[in-house]
């Protein structure tokens, strides 16, 4: 069976219909209410469903309410100017990014204009060429009419901000120090970790336990968008509540800023940040993954 998302995510799941039974599968959306021991989903209607996890065929996650192309575009935008990498360039409607090859986010190509399209493919190749980076391309769905299936697929979760007390436990600095890259365990340089374009970018530490990253940009629509990134918890201190605190105290130094949403890039096998953040009440807006450019043909177009 494919996994399931976290109990209260809107799935569509398609699932064998009993033997002999024409036509021999369906398909069922709504609300996931429970996984075990059958699978329940609540439908628009109100009625419900109940699968046996042996009949699942397919399972896919949904938008808890219908996105429009548009504000995948805005949100992308927003994101892309919270993680640009150390080098930035526009062509033809893609934001091209580089940062010597650190991180896939910081290091790829976004379309963010309707004016992008597949014809700026050669001369996105040269550019990451000319830097001696391999041209990923950050697809979010929807945009471009590429079919490749490529790597690293995403989920974009999205929730909306209020107020909240603040954690006298968290602390918050403009670079991170010493001590927070030590708990981060990755080898970003800080040049990479602090750019942010016509934004905001702050450090947050819960002790030695866990560190996080926020930033605040604007999206074209107006919109601003607490991102939040770089969340990582010490193995010694897992398993606490610890990455749950320094995510609440981020939302509230995004509210306090004027963001009114946020949103985290999570990889779709990440199942533990995937429950960590649809606890904290965000909910899937699109998918997004990386590409190389080099590895399209006409067939993937």
């Amino acid at each position: 069976m494919a996994s399931l998302p976290p109990v209260g995510s809107r799935v569509s799941i398609r699932y064998r219909l009993p033997a002999g039974t024409t036509p021999p599968m369906t398909d069922v959306i709504g609300e996931l209410q429970a996984a075990d021991p059958l699978i329940v989903v609540r439908t628009k209607s109100d009625g419900v469903v109940e699968v046996p996890p042996a009949d699942v065929v397919a399972v896919r996650e949904l938008s808890v309410v219908p996105v429009r192309t548009s504000e995948i575009r805005a949100l992308e935008h927003a994101a892309a100017l919270a993680w640009p990498g150390t080098e930035q360039s526009w062509h033809d409607g893609w934001l091209l990014r580089a940062a010597g090859g650190y991180t896939s986010r910081a290091n790829s190509a976004v379309p963010l204009d309707f004016s992008s399209t597949i014809a700026s493919l050669p001369a996105i190749r040269d550019w990451y060429a000319q830097r001696n980076l391999e041209p990923w391309l950050a697809l979010p769905e929807r945009l471009l009419p590429i079919r490749a299936d490529g790597i690293k697929h995403t989920r974009v979760m999205v929730t909306d901000l209020t107020e909240a007390a603040a954690d006298p436990a968290v602390t918050f600095t403009a670079r991170p120090d010493a001590a927070w890259l030590a708990c981060y365990e990755r080898d970003v340089p800080a040049e990479v970790l602090t750019a942010v374009v016509d934004g905001e970018v702050v450090f947050a530490a819960l002790a030695d336990a866990a560190v996080g990253r926020g930033a605040v940009t604007t999206a074209p629509d107006g919109t601003r968008w607490l991102g939040i990134s770089a969340v990582h918890v010490n193995a010694e201190h897992r398993r606490r509540g610890h990455a749950r605190r320094l995510c609440q105290a981020l939302l509230g130094w995004g509210a306090q800023r004027g963001a009114s949403r946020a949103y985290v890039q999570v990889l779709t096998e990440n199942a533990g940040a995937i429950l960590l953040y649809h606890q904290l009440g965000f909910r899937l807006h699109h998918h997004h993954r990386y590409v190389d450019a080099r590895s399209l043909s006409p067939r993937t177009l």
